[in-house]
């Protein structure tokens, strides 16, 4: 098992920066995909983008690259999520999901709202 815990929403306006993290226990990561998901109001579930931990491949949904970065720190097992110039319609709740060939885990989310 692996356990994933989400921190770092909040409330921010429009063209802000926010920085989420996702702290990772339980199994060792090195053969884990960790990726990074939202859900807006609403709406379905959506890949945002994700990093191999063996490596630090990433790759992100076109509608955030050039403004989202995800990246990790191995010492303290937690992925992060950089959000820049954000928009209203990133708003969303962003989960964190770890895996090998399928996301097995996940965590319970931090909600974002961007106002406008």
């Amino acid at each position: 098992q692996v356990q994933l815990v989400e921190s770092g929403g909040g409330l921010v306006q429009a063209g802000d920066s926010l920085r989420l993290s996702c702290a990772a226990s339980g199994r060792t990561l090195s053969r884990y995909i960790m990726g990074w998901f939202r859900q807006a109001p609403g709406k379905g579930r959506e890949f945002v983008g994700q990093i191999a931990w063996s490596d630090s491949k990433t790759r992100y949904v076109d509608s955030v690259k050039g403004r989202f970065t995800i990246s990790k720190d191995n010492a303290e097992n937690t992925v992060y999520l950089q959000m820049n110039s954000l928009r209203p319609e990133d708003t969303a709740v962003y989960y964190c999901a770890a895996g090998t060939t399928t996301y097995d885990f996940w965590g319970k989310g931090t909600p974002v709202t961007v106002s406008s």
